[in-house]
This record gives structure tokens, sequence and C-alpha cells, in this order.
């Protein structure tokens, strides 16, 4: 059934049932956007329910309903698994859509009726505008298409961007309050630091970063201190780029696009930087169809894009949402920002792995594992980075790449390597 709510108060989380109808469409933002009482709500109305569909990616915890315990009624569709749904994919109680970030928008858009998105905001400013605190994403990319039914959490810090929306825009809204996920930055080990430092080297001053999170990453960030009038445009805004910030060697100054501006789409991380983020003007959240569109990305001179990736065949192609085959995360942005890196002017792009996983195996092979999807094409991966230096492969014939990503495998798996290079055709 459809209703319509009083604005000028907060409503009941349950409310939200008064605006979806059968076959609906909910759009869900990621990670700490996504709104726990109002999805509570939706969990406990779900025998009433008929055909919806929850899009989102990432979601922040495993809940009944992705788990499948509401078939037919309440199901989940993922765009990037995480924590909270991987298993569920597993299991084959939720669904899963390749897709680039920049283009989930556009997929949405296509492919749903996208009758209203449900997210976490912080409290209506004297103005009565919201924001969506941590995030933009895919969801402010719907602001005046699609109705929001927010719920406002007090300790969602308030951002600026495009992602505010006035209470006159809002189907309804409720109030909640407790502590937003932390995402503690993870402690690098050795095999970070040298990854690190061979990536470091190659980052000139005045460079715009692309960085994700994780071990890597935050070694890298610390070995960027020394660093001046670094830029950043990138998904996640997070710890180690606050510590840029805070040490003076991220300023934005030097960017052509927002200049003087920290952007990104979402944002993870500890409180302290939850309490950074609150009312900073210098960061800007922008919708991931802006931020990710790799004709936007290559427009910033001297871009660079670091991301992880899980597997490194020797021609060069690199599946980096999956592990033995078997999926663990989604395409994300990494294609996106590794296109948009090729094209900036003094651009680049690298792919950083350990040489082994954690029981020895490879992680440069002859090929991919069997089931493995190519997440960047060979054609578009520029550097490869592992603990034993930096192949560089654009340009390269298909023979030049195989010795480059053989010199930085383990030196137990490299005499394997040949042998499967020249059994290939790779090497003669």
């Amino acid at each position: 059934m459809t209703g319509t709510a009083r604005l000028d108060r907060p409503n009941a989380p349950a409310d939200v049932l008064e605006h979806v109808t059968a076959g609906a469409d909910l759009i869900v933002p990621l990670f700490n956007g996504e709104p726990h009482t109002v999805m509570d709500a939706l969990e406990a109305g779900a025998a009433e329910l008929t055909g919806v569909r929850v899009h989102q990616m990432d979601p922040v915890r495993e809940r009944p309903y992705i788990r499948g315990e509401f078939p037919g009624r309440l199901e989940h569709v993922s765009y990037f698994l995480g924590p909270g749904d991987r298993r569920a994919y597993w299991n084959g109680t939720c669904e899963l859509v390749p897709a680039h970030f920049s283009e989930v928008p556009l997929l949405l858009r296509q492919a749903t009726r996208r009758d209203l998105v449900l997210a976490a905001a912080s409290p209506p400013d004297r103005h009565g505008y919201f924001s969506l605190g941590t995030n933009a994403d895919y969801a402010a990319s719907f602001i005046g298409e699609t109705p929001f039914f927010l719920e406002v959490n007090a300790r969602m810090p308030r951002t600026s961007g495009q992602n505010q929306l006035h209470i006159s825009q809002v189907a309804g809204w409720c109030e909640a309050e407790y502590p937003l996920a932390e995402t503690v930055p993870s402690e690098p080990d050795e095999r970070d630091a040298r990854i690190a430092e061979y990536v470091a080297e190659r980052v000139p001053d005045g460079a715009c970063l692309q960085i994700g999170v994780g071990r890597i990453p935050n070694a890298l960030l610390a070995s960027l201190r020394g660093h001046r009038h670094l830029g950043v445009h990138t998904e996640a805004l997070s710890d180690g780029l606050m510590d840029l910030v805070e040490c003076g060697a991220l300023t934005g100054a030097r960017k052509h696009q927002q200049r003087n501006k920290h952007v990104a789409t979402f944002c993870v991380g500890s409180r302290r930087f939850f309490d950074w983020l609150d009312d900073n003007r210098s960061v800007a959240l922008l919708p991931v169809e802006w931020v990710n569109n790799p004709r936007v990305v290559a427009r910033e001179p001297r871009m660079v894009s670091i991301n992880a990736t899980s597997e490194v065949d020797l021609r060069g192609q690199a599946a980096s949402e999956t592990i033995a085959g078997r999926y663990w995360s989604g395409s994300g942005g990494q294609s996106d920002f590794a296109r948009g890196a090729m094209y900036s002017p003094g651009g680049r792009a690298f792919l950083v792995t350990h040489a082994t996983t954690h029981d020895g195996t490879s992680r440069i092979t002859v090929d991919l594992s069997p089931g493995s999807p190519v997440t960047t094409l060979k054609n578009t991966v520029d550097h490869v980075v592992t603990e034993y230096g930096v192949a560089e492969l654009r340009g390269r014939s298909l023979s030049r790449r195989a010795e480059a990503l053989i010199a930085i495998a383990h030196p137990d798996h490299r005499d394997r390597l040949r042998h499967g290079a020249r059994r290939a055709g790779l090497l003669h």
C-alpha cells in the first residue's frame, strides 16, 4: 500500500512499509549508508510483501532476508560482495550482478523500477537539508529522480558535495542512534612495506591519487608523507588519506577538477576519521557515476591509480574479484580507474599483490584459475607490483610481459612459470 508521511516530524521506521508496493525495487547505499532500523522494519513486515528486491553493494552485515529467509517476499541483489552477503551468494540465497562501479546507477535505471531509496543520513540542518553522511555512491545519483526514506542518525557525520536533499524531497524519515561500523586500519607487514616503497618512488609530487583500502594501501599512504601537493580523486576516503591531509602532503591545490577538494564517493574508517569528516568542507562526496567515470578520471593530469588484485596471468590479465575461482567481491571501480589513468596526461595505474598466498601458492600464474573472470583487461593493465619488484606491461609484447611478470614472482615459482610460459607459446 502507499501513503503520505508527515515530514515536519520523524516517522516510525515501520512507516516505510506504506511506500513499498508489490514487486518494488529498493535501492540501499553500501556499508554505513545502510539504514539499520528501516531494514529491520522491512524484515519485520516481510510477510506482507510480495516480490520486493533490495539492490545494494557490500551490505554492512548479513541479514535474515539476505540469507533467504523470506523467499518470494524480500530478496537481495548484490553488485559487490562483502562480509554481509558473500556467504549468501555461495549458498544461492542472493543474486550477483557483474558491474563496473561507475555504471551501477545506469544499470539500476535500465533494469529496475527504482521505486524507493532507503538510506542513512545526518540530521537536517537549519535549512532543512539532510546529508547522506559517509556516502554518495550510487544512491546520490537518484536525488531528484526517486523518493527517499531516510533514517537520521545523530552519529552520522554531515558531509557536503552532491549528497544532500531537502526535507521536501523525502517520502519520510525516522530517527535512530547507533555507532557506525568502523574499519580499523590493518597493520602492514614487511611485504606490504616493500610494495609500498616500489609504488611510492613512482608517484610524483602533484599527483592525484586513487587508492583502495587495506594493508598495502595503508603502507603506501604512510610512505607518501614526504610528498607535496598531492590530490585525491578516489572511491573510498579513509584514515590514511586523512593522515596525509593533516601532515600537509595532500592539499588538492594542483588538481584540475574540484581544485582544493578531496573527492570521493564514499567513506570508511575509524571514529576519529568520522569526527574529522563531520562538517569538513574540504571533502566533496559526489555520485559514483561522475567520480568513477573513466572520462572524468582521464581529465585529471598525473592520475595515479593503486588497487589490489588476487591473481595475474603471464599475459597480464588480472582477476581481482575471485579467490581460486570462487567469487569473493566484485569488479568495483578497479577497471574504471585503470582506464581513466591510462588516458590521463602523465597518469599511471598499479595493481598490487603479494607474490604468494598464505599457503605459498603463486599469485603470478601461467593461466588464471578456472572460474576466475578477468577484472582488468591485459590491454589496460599498466604496472603489476609484488614485494619482488615492478612489472611494466603497457606497450610490451607478450613475451616481454611474461618475462617481467616471472621476474616479480616468488623465486620458488619462477622455473615452473618459465616452463609453463614456453608450453603456452609465450616464451621460446
